[in-house]
């Protein structure tokens, strides 16, 4: 695994990749275990979460959009996952743009989480074979399969 972490941009574009969309601020990392999970997989892993980010600078802020813009439409496969204790409303932004597309994607979400029954409708009305998971273990595992899936191709 290749881990590029925001807003780094160097990584080797023949590899297949993974974008790892979800709730950030006022979520646990989560990203740390999904990358213990699949860190023996031979990809490229977009990681939005960086250790060190001022919110509140608008430098930074234009910097992490615009780093997140561009490895959303270079990722191979976007996993989402919606923590139980924020609303996430970048990421339910997110949700929409993506779930428009044909990109593969994995959703998982604490079962806890505020917004949970709109994500599985309007999820399932627009791509009913987008899987929806609701445990970490559960989401790790659909995303192992769906990276050897894409390594594949």
């Amino acid at each position: 695994m290749i881990y590029v972490e925001a807003p780094e941009r160097t990584f080797p574009a023949t590899k297949k990749s993974i974008f790892l969309a979800g709730s950030i601020t006022g979520a646990k990392n989560w990203q740390k275990e999904v990358v213990r999970a699949i860190k023996d997989f031979d990809v490229v892993v977009f990681n939005p979460r960086r250790e060190n980010f001022s919110i509140h600078d608008p430098s930074a802020a234009l910097e992490q959009i615009t780093w997140e813009h561009e490895m959303l439409r270079k990722a191979d496969m976007i996993q989402m996952w919606f923590d139980g204790n924020t609303m996430s409303p970048i990421c339910l932004f997110e949700l929409g743009s993506w779930v428009m597309t044909s990109k593969p994607m994995v959703i998982g979400m604490d079962p806890n989480y505020q917004r949970r029954q709109d994500v599985e409708i309007q999820t399932k009305l627009v791509r009913p074979e987008i899987p929806i998971v609701y445990s970490m273990a559960d989401f790790t595992n659909v995303v192992s399969d769906m990276i050897n899936q894409i390594l594949l191709v």
